[in-house]
C-alpha cells in the first residue's frame, strides 16, 4: 500500500499560537486559567488542558461572574462585548485570536461605522462567525451560508455592502455565493478573508483525494475547516472516512486499497495523525 500523506495536514498558525499560549501559562504556574469556549476544535487537546487545570468558560454569565485568574481568548476570536466584561472585571487577559481573525473583526467594525451592510459568508453558529458578528451592528449583519440564502438575500443598501468570510470557509462556494449577490445590483465591496493556510489545505487535499483509493480525513467533529475538508475530498473520492483518532479508523475498510490519501484539519495534533499513518502502514 501507498500511503500519500499532506503536507499542509495538521496545526495552522493561528492553531499553534493559541495552543502554545496555553501551554506557556501552564509552565509558568499560572493559576487559576480558563479559556473562553475551548482554545480549539479538538477534543484530545482539550481534554490535555483539563487534565492540566485549565478550565473552559462556556457562557458570559459565569464569565461575568469571574472575579480573578487569567482568561485566554481562543482562536477562533470572540465578540467586543466579552473583551468589555474582560475590562470591566480587571480579569487579566491573554489574546490568542487568529491574526487573520482579528483582522476581520476590524473590517467589519470599520465597515459597519460606515452604515454598510455586512455580509458574513459562513456557519452563523461557529464561534468565529459569532464573534465577528460582535464586532458590527447586527440590525445590519447578515450571515449567509448556501446559495438558497444568498438568493434569498434582499436589503436596502443605500451605503454599499461588505462583504467577508469565515477564514475556513470554502474557497469556491464562497466565490459562487459572492458572484449571486454581485448580480442584484449593490455597490459592494467583497473581501475573501479565507486564510491561506485554508485555502491551500483544501486544494492540496482535493488534489491528493482524486489521486487514490480511499482518503483519510482527521480531526475533530466539531472542526469547521475538517467538514470542508470531507466534503471535498468525499466528491473526488467516494471511499472517504472521517476520524476524530485512530480509535475510529477500521482498518477492514482498507483490506483491498492500493493508495491511501490522509489529510488533517487545523486543529488535529501530529501526534495523532503520525499515529494514523504509522497504524495504517504497518497493518498492510
Amino acid at each position: 500500500m501507498h500511503i500519500k500523506l499532506a503536507k499542509t495536514a495538521g496545526f495552522c498558525f493561528g492553531v499553534k499560537r493559541a495552543v502554545d499560549k496555553v501551554y506557556e501559562q501552564i509552565e509558568k504556574g499560572v493559576k487559576p486559567i480558563y479559556t473562553f469556549g475551548p482554545i480549539i476544535h479538538n477534543e484530545e487537546v482539550v481534554k490535555d488542558l483539563m487534565e492540566k487545570g485549565v478550565k473552559v468558560i462556556d457562557n458570559i454569565n459565569d464569565l461575568e461572574n469571574l472575579k480573578h485568574g487569567t482568561v485566554i481568548i481562543r482562536s477562533h476570536g470572540v465578540s467586543k462585548e466579552i473583551y468589555d466584561i474582560i475590562n470591566r472585571n480587571h480579569i487579566n487577559c491573554i489574546d490568542a485570536t487568529c491574526p487573520f481573525v482579528l483582522k476581520i473583526h476590524k473590517i467589519v467594525k470599520e465597515e459597519s461605522e460606515k452604515n454598510k451592510k455586512i455580509i458574513i459568508i459562513g456557519n452563523d453558529k461557529h464561534p468565529e462567525v459569532e464573534g465577528i458578528k460582535g464586532w458590527s451592528d447586527l440590525s445590519n449583519t447578515t450571515v449567509i451560508e448556501s446559495v438558497k440564502e444568498a438568493e434569498k438575500y434582499s436589503v436596502e443598501a443605500p451605503n454599499g455592502v461588505c462583504i467577508v468570510s469565515q477564514t475556513t470557509f470554502n474557497y469556491n462556494k464562497f466565490k459562487e455565493l459572492v458572484e449571486i449577490i454581485e448580480k442584484k445590483g449593490y455597490d459592494i465591496i467583497a473581501l475573501n478573508t479565507i486564510c491561506n493556510a485554508t485555502e491551500e489545505r483544501q486544494a492540496e487535499a482535493k488534489q491528493i483525494a482524486s489521486e487514490v483509493d480511499a482518503m483519510i480525513v482527521i480531526g475533530g467533529r466539531n472542526s469547521s475547516n475538517t467538514q470542508k475538508l470531507f466534503e471535498i475530498c468525499k466528491k473526488e473520492c467516494e471511499n472517504t472516512y472521517y476520524i476524530q483518532t485512530l480509535v475510529d479508523l477500521d482498518l477492514n475498510d482498507f483490506q483491498s486499497v492500493g493508495n491511501v490519501g490522509i489529510t488533517a484539519g487545523a486543529s488535529t495534533p501530529n501526534k495523532i495523525i503520525e499515529e494514523v499513518q504509522k497504524n495504517v502502514r504497518n497493518e498492510f
